[in-house]
């Protein structure tokens, strides 16, 4: 790529020079939530009091991509205790939920598609542990911006009026579309029943939402529209705080969500690609491209074949993350030519133990035929924390339903589950569903050996999350792009047969690349045997945004992806 036709491209292209900081930086898809994330930084609070600031005011925002009725994942480092955790943010289904409920699939509109929100319960769980301001400070931004409103964009409008249950519903109809019109551009849209919800989590905490009034709202609501989700179903839900799963990735070391996250997807993804030599195949060349997409094929056919919730499967985890395999299956990558009906490998050889047999799980041998929305956010405070979100209501707008008199957009996460009883992911009553959510962190070692934070990124987008992911991590540490131009270069996205998280799951494979990849890159994966698909100059999946920091000088380097409304600010 010839930098001189971008103007603030060094290495690769970039049309905006990175937001450069000293103090601080906020990266959200929503100008105003990252507005409100920087606004808690500058009264004093840390990463975590911007984090709740930010993930709150999203719901007023950008409802498109997330609300409290979702769910999502938290990972928090502390740079005072050397800790990288994750909260994870997701919901079961009811207890009552089952496949036979269901005899037509999962709807995508309505109460019946949704799940337990859980975003909430580790949102305030984090802010315990680790936050310095009151959680009504917190919530002030967001509270804000329901009651005063929040200007629809040109790209809110358009997608809002592609969902017409946002309009016919009887209590998302008064948000979307007061009077029965579309709100259009530029004009405002409130929602004073989400601020009254959110002042009353604000004085009385995680239980005002699984316990009190707001869960009874909730319930009523689901029962009156023969929904599943009770008042049990919320008063059982609690937030499970997990250590990440991580790989040392050219000597340094990346941390991803575990199961029941695809976050392991990435760090195999990635260790199959450092078997490669980099200096040998450029940056967004035909080789290196299509080694991804090879090594992405073989880390999708084994999370198939062996991750759900290991609550009650047994996930290989330690065989999935073993070098040894991750050797194995890197070495069934060609060079020279794209595998067709890829299968899993079996990370049981590695392991040194037997499956649970308490537990559901597949074991290894057998061969298996391979074949949204959500928004993310991350912060870095003045000390050296940071916070990287993943929070989702499944597709845009959720259910496209709000639970009555809260203002809360509901979830249609349970289009998530597969209904044939064969399959690892197989709708269970009281389980999570397998996510597709993956916050990721990179460090100069191992956190708890003093590593430092180095990257800090994420990306909505279901199953195009890792690649995106992939994608910015290679750029920034194999061929030393800065973050804009590592989110602003050409990006492909591999759909691959028999692996589509939301249902109806994806059947047909396609390499999907935007133009400005160019002719002799596109042309090479072809005669690779890709199956190639334009997306045009600008028609990449996802919207990335990241953190990098400067550990010489400890500045902060902010991005947000130009492919949506996302905004980066720094202190």
């Amino acid at each position: 790529m010839d930098s001189s036709l971008t103007p603030h491209g060094l290495i690769g292209e970039a049309y905006r020079p990175p937001k450069i900081g000293g103090k601080g930086a906020v990266v959200a898809n929503h100008t105003m939530a990252s507005q409100a994330g920087m606004r808690i930084l500058h009264q004093g609070g840390n990463a975590v009091d911007a984090a709740v600031a930010v993930a709150f005011a999203l719901g007023a925002a950008e409802p498109q991509g997330s609300s409290i009725g979702g769910d999502g994942f938290v990972m928090v480092h502390m740079a005072a205790n050397k800790t990288v955790e994750v909260a994870n943010g997701t919901g079961a289904a009811p207890l009552s939920a089952t496949s036979e409920k269901y005899p037509d699939g999962i709807p995508y509109t309505g109460i019946l598609g949704t799940s337990v929100p859980g975003i909430v319960d580790a949102l305030l769980s984090a802010h315990e542990r680790y936050g310095t301001m009151t959680l009504a400070q917190c919530l002030d931004p967001s509270i804000e911006l329901c009651e005063d409103g929040v200007p629809v964009s040109d790209f809110q409008s358009r997608m809002a009026a592609q969902n017409p249950v946002l309009r016919s519903s009887s209590t998302s109809g008064p948000i979307f579309a007061p009077n029965g019109s579309w709100l259009k551009p530029g004009e405002l849209r409130r929602n004073p029943d989400l601020a009254r919800t959110y002042r009353q989590i604000a004085d009385l905490g995680r239980d005002a939402f699984y316990e009190g009034d707001i869960a009874r709202e909730i319930a009523r609501y689901s029962e009156e529209q023969d929904g599943l989700l009770t008042y049990e179903d919320l008063k059982r839900h609690k937030v499970q705080w997990q250590a990440p799963v991580s790989i040392n990735y050219r000597g340094r070391t990346v941390y991803e969500a575990p199961p029941n996250s695809s976050g392991h997807v990435l760090l195999q993804e990635l260790a199959m690609f450092e078997r490669f030599d980099t200096n040998q195949y450029g940056h967004m060349s035909a080789e290196s491209v299509h080694l991804m997409v090879e090594a992405k094929k073989l880390a999708f056919a084994d999370r198939e074949a062996y991750m759900a919730d290991p609550n009650f499967v047994d996930v290989p985890i330690e065989g999935l993350l073993n070098p040894e395999y991750l050797a194995e299956r890197s070495a069934l990558i060609d060079i020279e030519r794209a595998a067709e009906n890829v299968i899993e490998g079996d990370p049981w050889a590695y392991m040194d133990r037997l499956p649970d047999s308490a537990k559901k799980h597949r074991q290894g041998g057998r061969l298996h035929e391979a074949g949204s929305d959500t928004t993310h956010f991350c912060v870095v405070d003045r000390w050296g924390n940071s916070v990287g979100e993943l929070q989702s209501i499944q597709t845009m707008f959720g259910s496209c339903v709000i639970a009555g008199s809260t203002g809360i957009l509901m979830n249609n996460r349970m289009t998530y589950w597969h209904l044939e009883p064969d399959h690892i992911d197989y709708l269970n009553p009281g389980q999570r569903v397998r996510h597709t959510m993956n916050p990721v962190m990179v460090f100069s070692k191992p956190v708890e050996e003093g590593g430092r934070l180095e990257l800090v990124c994420g990306t909505p987008g279901a199953d195009t999350q890792v690649q995106t992911n992939m994608q910015v991590v290679t750029s920034v540490f194999d061929y030393g792009l800065s973050v804009v131009e590592a989110i602003d270069g050409p990006r492909w996205t591999h759909n691959q047969a028999g692996t589509g998280s939301a249902a109806p799951r994806s059947t047909t494979d396609s390499l999907q690349i935007e133009d400005r990849a160019g002719e002799d890159v596109i042309n090479g994966l072809a005669q690779r045997g890709q199956p190639i698909e334009s997306t045009g100059g600008w028609g990449g999946a996802g919207s990335e945004g990241a953190i990098q920091v400067d550990l010489e000088n400890g500045t902060l380097f902010a991005a947000s992806d130009p492919r949506r409304e996302g905004d980066a600010l720094v202190w």
